[in-house]
């Protein structure tokens, strides 16, 4: 299971720098929207925390 999990994450790694080489405004692109995706859920939560408050 161990041996999975390391094949695995080096896959992962060398598709993300493959990326980053092969198209980096492509992958800048996608870490914006992730980062507005989180951006934008932690804006949800506080709004819906601040309504149960009121």
């Amino acid at each position: 299971m161990a041996q999975a999990k390391k094949v695995t994450f080096w896959i992962l790694v060398v598709f993300v720098g493959y990326t980053i080489i092969h198209s980096p405004a492509r992958a800048a692109e996608l870490v914006q929207i992730g980062f507005e995706g989180i951006s934008d859920a932690a804006k949800s939560i506080g709004e819906f925390m601040t309504q149960l408050i009121n």
